[in-house]
């Protein structure tokens, strides 16, 4: 049974969660002297060594895991990793950190309906609400609250590589959940993947090195790398998972709704990012979906509820 301190300290360690998790798109943003699948090949690299360290007794089961599931991890490397670390680095070349991090908060809503289509998992009228709001917001930002652009097919490149990614990190948490992978616990999975995902990032960052001769030299560039696998890879998971394992996903889950003020006061405190009018509005619609279609109110009643 758990005591209150240790209720009391997952409350306090998913809440700074999601601070971890938007120094992401900061530090890629930050990184615009390093090519993208370089920048990510490293991080997942890293991660990977680190998380392979820290896993070794876990090994045997996990070459069996990599054996007989190897097309499903390369998919779900290349999905969480390839996309959603090489291509989300080049997109945060042409658009801001605060558009990356508004549009990346939409995975939950797209979930639902991925489930809607491949489990034919019911969809609620609240979810369906949920979803439509959020994309209003996901519209608003990449229009940039110009209704007409979509007729002039005025978009930001950047951000449609987002919206993209946030399509992969729904696809890739999705299949994360396949039943050949459910008898991993969540850090040797979490190792498998980085290698899948350094594996499918790899050939990408060595064509860069080759084409440009650009390779991280400088001190402030492994600053930058040490602050997204530290940081943003595995301090940002082992905080949430340990929510997880005290609180329940449905609480733990709650807390990724203060990634969006979290990335943007990041990107406003060491970017100099400027919030405009529809970064308000696209907020507002995204954040406000996002609940509204994913909030577990009977998870909250059932906590909320004194005992008997």
């Amino acid at each position: 049974m758990q005591n209150r301190s240790e209720t009391f300290l997952a409350y306090v360690i998913l809440a700074i969660a999601p601070l971890f998790f938007s120094t992401n798109v900061v530090f890629g943003r930050a990184a615009q002297d390093i090519e993208p699948f370089t920048l990510a090949a490293l991080r997942w690299s890293l991660t990977a060594i680190i998380l392979l360290a820290a896993t070794r007794r876990h090994w045997p089961s996990m070459r069996e895991t990599l054996r007989t599931n190897l097309l499903l991890l390369m998919t779900v490397g290349f999905l969480g990793m390839w996309i959603c670390g090489g291509a989300v680095y080049l997109a945060l070349k042409y658009t801001t950190a605060t558009n990356g991090t508004l549009i990346y908060t939409i995975p939950p809503v797209i979930i639902v309906v991925i489930e809607f289509l491949w489990r034919g998992r019911p969809i609620a009228l609240r979810e369906m609400a949920g979803i439509l709001l959020a994309f209003l917001g996901v519209l608003a930002i990449v229009l940039k609250g110009d209704p007409a652009a979509i007729f002039r097919l005025d978009f930001n490149p950047g951000d449609l590589v987002f919206v993209v990614a946030a399509i992969s990190w729904a696809l890739y948490s999705v299949l994360l959940k396949s039943k050949s992978l459910a008898h991993l616990s969540t850090v040797p999975l979490l190792a498998l993947v980085a290698c899948a995902g350094a594996a499918t990032l790899i050939p990408f960052a060595a064509a860069e090195i080759v084409l440009t001769g650009n390779f991280p030299s400088t001190a402030r560039q492994w600053w930058i790398i040490s602050g997204i696998v530290v940081l943003a890879s595995i301090i940002s998971f082992s905080t949430f998972q340990y929510g997880v394992k005290v609180l329940g996903p449905s609480i733990a889950g709650i807390f990724l709704y203060l990634l969006p003020p979290c990335g943007i006061g990041l990107a406003w405190l060491f970017l100099g990012e400027q919030l405009l009018p529809f970064h308000f509005a696209g907020m507002a619609m995204i954040l406000g979906g996002v609940i509204i279609a994913t909030l577990p109110v009977a998870a909250l009643r059932r906590r909320a509820r004194p005992p008997a």
